[in-house]
């Protein structure tokens, strides 16, 4: 009969030259988060931002009080310099996330000392470089194909607004709150009935047609104005059109005292997590 093997018990004695209970120095700490901080300001930066929706031009498609994270590769200009990185350009349809074009948008978007204001908005991409654009009654015609309304707000005899449903029928005025630089270069790109999208830019419009202050109004959104694409809504909370574009310490801690009250029976659970498309 073989003989059984035998098995050695593992001392629990410690080594005499290990080090057990060697503590973190104040700048191996110190190291640590800045590790923290520096991978998590690059995510912030240049992989992924949060974003909230503080007005209702983009209802139902997203509404106010979406919080929304948003994807800044995807959409991103391809460099040499990251060759790893997959990105591709804007296509029509998508929901952008892009800086108001400050060049067109007049006395508005500069502060009080001139310094240009960069106003993020979400928008759909309606039209791409090249693209004739023209509405009748509200529906969105593209190279002579009829797009698709999915979620955008239908035209009604009760909505129905000659500019917002007919564009570029009716030229843009300060009368219908269109700013002045795109009401003088406005002509330029009609062709035939059609306005032609110029190299270089695209025409951003909310889903809320009869409530979203968009290209109509102001003009082509050039490529380096675009930030990303909003990938998903990682919290909603229920609030008015305005009130989360209000500015000033007491409204801010008042903010957040409603939101402490009102966070459960205010949060819109459906949505948390809610893809955006």
């Amino acid at each position: 009969m073989r003989p059984a093997t035998k098995i050695s018990p593992v001392s629990t004695k410690p080594a005499a030259s290990a080090n057990i209970n060697q503590e973190e120095t104040p700048f191996e700490a110190l190291a640590s988060i800045c590790s923290v901080l520096v991978v998590g300001l690059f995510i912030l930066t240049f992989v992924a931002q949060n974003y909230v929706i503080p007005s209702g031009s983009m209802k139902n498609t997203l509404l106010i009080g979406d919080h929304l994270v948003v994807d800044r590769i995807t959409l991103m200009p391809a460099a040499s310099w990251m060759p790893l990185i997959r990105s591709r350009e804007p296509r029509r349809g998508d929901i952008v996330v892009f800086y108001k074009p400050v060049y067109q948008s007049g006395i508005d978007a500069t502060d009080a000392d001139g310094t240009p204001q960069y106003t993020p908005l979400v928008k759909r991409l309606i039209g791409v470089p090249g693209d004739h654009i023209h509405l009748r009654n509200g529906i969105v015609i593209v190279n002579g194909v009829v797009q698709p309304v999915g979620f955008a707000q239908p035209t009604t005899t009760d909505n129905f607004n000659e500019f917002l449903d007919d564009f570029p029928a009716v030229p843009p005025t300060e009368a219908n709150e269109s700013t002045e630089s795109w009401a003088v270069n406005f002509q330029n790109y009609v062709r035939d009935g059609d306005l032609v999208v110029p190299p270089g830019m695209y025409f951003m419009m909310g889903d809320n047609r009869h409530n979203s202050l968009d290209s109509r109004f102001w003009g082509f959104v050039p490529r380096a104005n675009i930030i990303g694409r909003p990938l998903f809504n990682y919290w909603s909370f229920e609030a008015t059109d305005g009130e989360l574009e209000q500015t000033g310490f007491a409204h801010k801690l008042a903010w957040i005292g409603h939101v402490l009250v009102h966070f459960f029976p205010d949060t819109r659970w459906k949505r948390t997590f809610h893809v955006v498309r």
